[in-house]
């Protein structure tokens, strides 16, 4: 797990820390650097990818360097850039027994890191018969994962179809249908056992389809981020795509055996922020002054109980008491 991430230069992050947990929700306002929180995961995954002036904050020099520093229990990560090169550091902060863990680091630190941003049109798409075996970030290949899942895991199969009931009252199966480009998920209504095709359904259905998977995976990313898991899903909803994401963090809360995936979501809905309020160390206010963005944890604001008392922690985030939300001009 990581514990903090630290920017220099990077976009909006002139100089900021970024406090994680097993599950982290980021709330502020638009250009807090919530965005670029997310993007430098994909800046590490694969940094020859973008140019200097993807990453450099804006009005930087040339000599500016920018660094993304991961600090975890029991490693740190850094990585720099500046104009024309790249430089890759690896701190050893482990006993020689960890070793082989920060080799395995060292030569593919990031591949297991996904930022997803679903489109209900990619997740609708046929895919062919022998696809590929991961989950595109955009949702694209649904259709082959659920396949692939309800022919190897029956157990998890059963489990997220009596899930999907739960979640959608008016459907009791998700089933497979075949086109020339190869086979697309169908759901089936509980009267009539009728079949809509997933183009069919409404965005939302599908958006929560996927967050639904994701959630049942045997084998899901280590880290993965939610850009504004809220969109396009009904606020009676949230409560569902939040226990799906929490299903993803602490799996021993709901019978799983693996191990914990780190998430990050970040999120403008106050009805989404209400359900965390007795998680208040799950929280990040991000917010943005003369000096720069900065990250806080809500529960290290100070008396953020005596603040928020019996109010809805959305209404109070929402009311500016807070910070993280858009200046008045």
């Amino acid at each position: 797990m990581i514990k903090e991430i630290r920017y220099k230069n990077f976009k909006a992050l002139r100089d900021a820390t970024l406090p994680l947990g097993r599950f982290t929700l980021i709330v502020g306002a638009n250009g807090t650097g919530k965005t670029s929180a997310l993007n430098s995961i994909n800046i590490l995954k694969s940094p020859e990818s973008f140019s200097w002036n993807d990453i450099v904050s804006a009005g930087a020099d040339q000599d500016t360097v920018v660094s993304i520093s991961l600090d975890s229990i029991n490693w740190l990560w850094q990585w720099k850039y500046s104009q024309g090169y790249v430089d890759e550091e690896y701190e050893d902060e482990m006993e020689k027994g960890m070793a082989k863990i920060l080799k395995e680091l060292a030569e593919e630190p990031f591949s297991d890191f996904h930022v997803f941003s679903f489109d209900p049109e990619k997740i609708s798409q046929s895919v062919p018969i022998n696809s590929e075996k991961t989950l595109r970030n955009d949702g694209g290949n649904l259709a082959g994962i659920l396949d692939l899942l309800k022919d190897t895991e029956p157990e998890r199969w059963k489990e997220l179809n009596d899930a999907l009931e739960d979640w959608f009252p008016e459907f009791d199966q998700i089933l497979f249908d075949r086109n020339d480009d190869g086979k697309y998920v169908v759901l089936r209504t509980k009267i009539g056992k009728h079949k809509i095709k997933a183009k069919d359904l409404s965005d939302g259905t599908r958006l929560a389809l996927a967050y639904l998977t994701l959630a049942y995976l045997p084998d899901p990313p280590k880290i993965v981020a939610f850009e504004e898991p809220e969109k396009g899903i009904h606020p009676r909803l949230l409560k569902n795509i939040q226990e799906a994401m929490y299903r993803l963090a602490y799996p021993e809360n709901y019978g799983e055996k693996r191990e914990p995936i780190q998430v990050i979501a970040t999120t403008h809905s106050p009805y989404l922020l209400d359900l965390y309020k007795e998680h208040p160390e799950e929280i990040v206010i991000a917010s943005k002054d003369e000096n720069g963005v900065h990250f806080e944890r809500l529960i290290d604001k100070p008396h953020y109980e005596e603040v928020i008392q019996d109010a809805p922690l959305g209404e109070i985030w929402y009311s500016g008491i807070l910070g993280g939300v858009p200046a008045h001009v």
